[in-house]
C-alpha cells in the first residue's frame, strides 16, 4: 500500500502522532535500507501497525476496517476461496444487498479486485483496508468446525479404513508391531490426528485428552484449565490413533502395558508447536495425553502475568540481586513456569549468563543454555545442577526441586553468588519453607538465601460484554467460609475500588455475558497470586522452625495480600468473576 512520504508525513505531524526529528530519521533509515518508511516507523515503534494502516486508509480515501476480533458468516466468507484469501491476503467479510465488503492488506492489488468482480458479476464489490493480523483472523475462520471436519471424514472413509481391526479394537492381536506401523501411516488415521492437533491448536487447547472407554473413544480439550468434550471417535479406530501417536513421538509401537513418554512438533505458516505426549494403559486400552506447548510465544511481562503494586516491586527488586533464591509455588498447571520464562526473558542479556536444567524444556529460549533432563542416563536435576555450577552461570534455573540433593545443591548455588530461580508443589507461599526443612534444607541456610516466595494461580479473564451484580446476604455467609471479609473490604478501599463508607454488598462485582466467540464468557487467563518477601521477622520465624500458619499470619501482618484477596481485586477490577476465584482457590 504506497502513500506519498510527503502527505504522510504532513498528516502525522498535524496529528501529533510524533515529531518532524523522528519522521526524518527514519526516512533516511528508509533510503539506506529501501525499505517503505511505514515499515521503518512500525519497526521503531513510532507507530502501531493499525495506526499506519489507518493513516494510510484515509490519505487514499479508503475505509479502514478492523477484523482482528470480527466473526464473519461462513456464507459471506466463502464467496472468495480461500487459496486465494491465503495468496493475496484478500477476505470477504459482510454482504448487504448486491454490495460485497472485501477487506486487503493492498488495495492496489487490482488484478485480485478485478477476479472477484468476474467470479461475482451481479455484486458491487467494495474493498476496504485492514491490518496483517485483521486478514489473519479472518483466514483461520475457513477451517470448518471438528463435528463437520468429521463427520465429512468418516462419511468418506467408513469411520476408519483399516479392515483388521476387531470391534473391541484389538488391532495388535491381529496385526503385531509392523500392522501397527502401517495402520498408523493409513491416510485417515493421518488425517484424524492432524485434524485433532490443528482444532486444538485454533481453539488454543493446552491439552489434547484421548481415552478409551468400553464403546467408544473420547476426545477431550483443556482450554483455559477446563476440559471440554469436543469429539466420540468409533472405538475401532482407537489401536490405530495411538499407534499414529506414538510413531510421532518414536515410541515402541508394541509396548501396551507401560506407560511411555515422548514429544514431536508440528509447524505451518502460522504456528509452530512442540508436543509432549504421554501414553498410559488404562482398562480399555492406552489412554493418551499431549500437552501442546506453543514455541513462538511473545515475550511477556511480569505486570502482563497479573503482578502489579507492592507484589510485583518484590519481585522485581528480587531478580536484581546477583545472589539468592526466587521460588515460585502452585500446583500442575498453574502457570509457574510461565512465570520462571518471563523472568528469564527480563534477565536474558548479553551480559548476562543464564543455564538451566529443565523436565521438559518447555519452551525454546534464544540466548539461554537450556538442558533437558534424561533420568534414563543419569541426568537429573541433581546431576545437572552440580554440572551447571561449573558452567559459570549468573543464573540459573531449576525446572523443580523435587528431592533432598537438588534442595541442597540449589540453596548452595544460592549462596555461592547465584541467582537462582525454581519451583516447589505447594499450595501457598508460606509452605515453600516447611518443604524445605522437610527435604533436610538448614533453617539458617533457608533464612541466607530465599529472596522471594511466589504461590500462584490462573483464573479465566472475562471476554466480551459482563454483566454488572452486588453480593446478596447469602453470597457473603458462603464466602466468610473461604475469607476474611472485612480484610477484603479494607483492600478494595486502600485500591479505590469500595468508597470509604460502602460494606461489600455495595461493591460492583460482575459476572461474564455467553457470546458467538465465547460462550462461557471467559477467554485466556491471568495469575492470581501472593508474594511473601523474606523479611528479618520472617528469618527469625524460619530459624524456629514454625508452622506454616504462623509464617503466613507474620506474612499477611506485613502486607502480604493472599490469592484470594488479589483475586478480589481483579473481580471488582471487572478481570473476572468471584466464582472463578473460589473455583480455582478451592481447588
Amino acid at each position: 500500500m504506497k502513500v506519498d512520504t510527503q502527505h504522510l508525513k504532513k498528516f502525522l505531524l498535524d496529528a501529533g502522532s510524533l515529531t518532524e526529528k523522528q519522521f526524518d530519521k527514519a526516512a533516511e533509515e528508509s533510503k539506506i535500507s529501501e525499505e517503505e518508511i511505514g515499515k521503518i516507523l512500525v519497526a521503531n515503534k513510532l507507530l502501531s501497525e493499525e495506526e499506519l494502516t489507518r493513516v494510510s486508509a484515509h490519505l487514499l480515501g479508503i475505509p479502514f476496517i478492523n477484523l482482528e476480533k470480527q466473526t464473519i458468516a461462513p456464507d459471506v466468507l466463502k464467496m472468495i476461496p480461500e487459496s486465494i484469501a491465503r495468496v493475496h491476503n484478500i477476505v470477504a467479510f459482510s454482504k448487504k444487498g448486491n454490495n460485497l465488503e472485501i477487506a486487503m492488506l493492498d488495495p492496489d492489488d487490482l488484478r485480485t479486485i478485478e477476479f472477484i468482480k468476474k467470479t461475482n458479476p451481479s455484486l458491487k464489490i467494495l474493498p476496504r483496508v485492514t491490518t496483517a493480523l485483521g486478514i489473519k483472523n479472518a483466514v483461520a475462520q475457513y477451517q470448518e468446525t471438528l463435528e463437520t471436519e468429521f463427520g465429512e471424514m468418516i462419511k468418506k472413509e467408513g469411520a476408519v479404513d483399516i479392515k483388521h481391526i476387531s470391534e473391541d479394537g484389538a488391532l495388535e492381536k491381529n496385526l503385531g508391531s509392523q500392522g501397527l506401523e502401517k495402520a498408523a501411516e493409513d491416510l485417515p488415521i493421518v488425517k484424524i490426528v492432524d485434524t485433532l492437533l490443528k482444532h486444538a491448536i485454533l481453539q488454543r487447547a493446552s491439552d489434547v485428552h484421548i481415552e478409551p472407554l468400553e464403546k467408544n473413544v473420547i476426545v477431550r480439550y483443556r482450554i483455559d484449565g477446563i476440559l471440554h468434550i469436543v469429539m466420540t471417535l468409533p472405538l475401532a479406530s482407537a489401536t490405530a490413533v495411538v499407534a499414529r501417536i506414538k510413531v510421532l513421538s518414536n515410541l515402541k509401537l508394541d509396548e501396551h502395558r507401560l506407560p511411555q513418554d515422548g514429544r514431536f512438533k508440528i509447524e505451518t505458516s502460522d504456528f509452530k508447536y512442540s508436543i509432549r505426549v504421554s501414553v498410559l494403559p488404562v482398562f480399555n486400552g492406552e489412554k493418551v495425553v499431549m500437552r501442546l506447548l506453543a514455541e513462538d510465544v511473545k515475550k511477556g511481562n511480569l505486570k502482563d502475568l497479573g503482578l502489579y503494586g507492592s507484589a510485583l516491586q518484590y519481585v522485581r527488586d528480587s531478580m536484581l540481586k546477583s545472589s539468592g533464591m526466587i521460588l515460585v509455588t502452585g500446583p500442575t498447571g498453574s502457570g509457574k513456569t510461565t512465570t520462571l520464562y518471563t523472568m528469564m526473558e527480563i534477565l536474558n542479556t548479553p551480559a548476562v549468563n543464564i543455564s538451566t536444567i529443565e523436565d521438559p524444556i518447555e519452551y525454546r529460549m534464544p540466548g539461554i543454555n537450556q538442558t533437558q533432563v534424561n533420568s534414563k542416563i543419569g541426568l537429573t536435576f541433581a546431576s545437572g545442577l552440580r554440572v551447571l555450577l561449573r558452567q559459570d552461570p549468573n543464573v540459573i534455573m531449576v525446572g523443580e526441586i523435587r528431592d533432598d540433593e537438588t534442595a541442597d545443591l540449589a540453596i548452595n548455588a544460592a549462596l555461592t553468588g547465584h541467582l537462582v530461580l525454581s519451583t516447589l508443589h505447594t499450595t501457598g507461599a508460606a509452605g515453600a519453607i516447611p518443604r524445605l526443612i522437610d527435604m533436610k534444607a538448614e533453617p539458617f541456610l533457608i533464612s541466607s538465601t530465599i529472596n522471594v516466595i511466589m504461590a500462584q494461580r490462573l483464573v479465566r479473564k472475562f471476554y466480551g460484554d459482563k454483566e454488572k451484580y452486588k453480593l446478596k446476604s447469602a453470597d457473603l455467609e458462603n464466602l466468610r467460609k473461604y475469607c476474611d471479609l472485612e480484610r477484603i473490604l479494607k483492600i478494595l478501599k486502600e485500591e479505590k475500588l469500595a468508597k470509604p463508607n460502602d460494606k461489600l454488598e455495595d461493591v460492583d462485582f460482575y459476572r461474564p455475558k455467553s457470546s458467538e466467540d465465547s460462550p462461557d464468557g471467559y477467554k485466556g487467563r491471568i495469575g492470581i497470586y501472593e508474594v511473601l518477601p523474606v523479611k528479618e521477622k520472617i528469618k527469625e520465624l524460619i530459624l524456629k522452625k514454625v508452622a506454616t500458619e504462623e509464617i503466613a499470619a507474620q506474612a499477611v501482618k506485613e502486607g502480604m495480600r493472599t490469592m484470594i484477596e488479589d483475586g478480589f481485586i481483579k473481580a471488582a477490577q471487572g478481570i473476572t468473576s468471584v466464582e472463578e476465584v473460589l473455583r480455582v482457590i478451592i481447588e
